[in-house]
């Protein structure tokens, strides 16, 4: 186990698999920025990060723990990634559910209009 983030052996990983940094930003719904900070041990990475990055990679859980640092956390369930939830259905539920809350919000903008233009004035 690593003391700090190793960089190049992520990098290695990324490489091997033909990805980037801003692929892992994509998969991990962060910014290039965030990433970077990850990659100088500036950031901590959660559990959901390091099952995002083994699967990212083709690594185990406990490789992406290993090379990571000893303070980022361990995933703790015994589920191998190939039987982890399919990330793609989440993401595609997480986006409608975001689509979802947007016409919630503009719908009460619309209702708190329309009942400040009912008010008498006066």
């Amino acid at each position: 186990m690593t003391l700090f983030f190793d960089q190049d052996w992520f990098d290695a990983q990324l490489s091997a698999c033909g990805l980037t940094r801003d692929d892992v930003a994509t998969s991990l719904r962060l910014t290039r920025g965030e990433v970077d900070e990850i990659w100088k041990d500036q950031r901590e990475i959660s559990v959901n990060d390091v099952i995002m990055l083994a699967r990212l990679l083709n690594v185990s859980a406990s490789d992406v723990v290993s090379y990571a640092g000893i303070a980022t956390p361990a995933p703790q369930s015994g589920v191998a990634p190939s039987a982890a939830p399919d990330v793609s259905a989440l993401m595609a539920k997480l986006e409608e559910m975001d689509q979802r809350l947007g016409r919630m919000e503009r719908a009460i903008t619309e209702l708190q209009s329309m009942i400040i233009a009912t008010r008498p004035l006066g």
